[in-house]
């Protein structure tokens, strides 16, 4: 019998508030289990505006603990209550002073399996983000959910490819990319390197991007989200450059044994001779 997972991702606008924005994405995970799906993941710090447009003190003020803070223990309810695993992307404060861009990863039965934290930490026009975040330092976890191995990385991380193949490596299936990227930056980008590494790791990509304008800054964030599968096409349509959007499809997981078997880059790998990637 074949293993097919119904998946689901929101790309949204920003309301302008935490409380409702956190709401918006209830509502969408709601109509996600409605429509039959499994797992659902959010965009890039997904319960607040992308502030990292401007490098101001005032922001940290949208900082929680993970996973003790008031938004996962929130999407810990609401796994338990829709039956779904959640990917949660916050902004997170482990001490003072210390804090990082990470995804909470949370069970169907609303247990907290772990976090990710974003090892790759831009610093560029309109994403000012060295200012609030450190760079990850927890690995590249994959989690055992009830859909099967799960993996994130978080936005800026997708130009590298050394994160992807560690996920590849520790056995994700499905690997969600939550994203904050605008137009005119990186958008030739965006649907050829997910695909790429999708077919590179021969694992499921969940590519999610935020949608429109929001007051920090000029960043036109232009949506585009989308599933694709190990062979590197597009799971069913991308979603909207420009309206708010929950996308909802059908992986088969029997492909990422099919195309391992057929291609076999894992087997032909040479790790024996790529010492030179990791000198300083």
């Amino acid at each position: 019998m074949s293993h097919v997972v119904r998946a689901a991702l929101v790309q949204a606008t920003w309301t302008g508030d935490t409380e409702s924005m956190i709401a918006k994405h209830e509502e969408h995970a709601r109509e996600a289990a409605r429509q039959g799906a499994k797992i659902i993941g959010f965009q890039e710090v997904f319960n607040a505006p992308y502030f990292c447009q401007v490098q101001e003190p005032e922001h940290y003020r949208w900082a929680e603990p993970v996973p003790d803070g008031p938004t996962v223990k929130r999407m810990q309810g609401l796994a338990r209550e829709t039956g779904m695993v959640i990917v949660v992307p916050v902004f997170e404060i482990e001490q003072s002073g210390f804090y990082y861009n990470t995804a909470a990863v949370i069970d169907a039965d609303g247990s907290y399996l772990g976090k990710y934290r974003k090892h790759h930490i831009p610093q560029v026009k309109g994403f000012w983000e060295k200012y609030y975040f450190k760079p990850g330092n927890a690995g590249w976890p994959v989690f055992d959910t009830a859909v099967g191995k799960v993996g994130v990385y978080i936005c800026y991380d997708r130009h590298f490819p050394e994160g992807w193949r560690q996920l590849g490596l520790a056995g994700a299936q499905l690997v969600y990319n939550p994203s904050a990227t605008s137009r005119g930056l990186s958008s030739h980008l965006w649907q050829l390197e997910q695909p790429a590494s999708a077919v590179a790791n021969e694992y499921f990509v969940a590519a999610i991007n935020r949608v429109g304008r929001e007051e920090y800054g000029d960043n036109d964030f232009y949506g585009t989200s989308y599933f694709v599968d190990p062979r590197g096409r597009f799971v069913g349509e991308v979603a909207s450059d420009k309206e708010e959007e929950l996308v909802v499809r059908d992986l088969d997981f029997d492909l990422i044994e099919e195309v391992r078997t057929q291609w076999a880059f894992y087997r032909d790998r040479r790790p024996d001779a790529y010492d030179g990637l990791v000198e300083p």
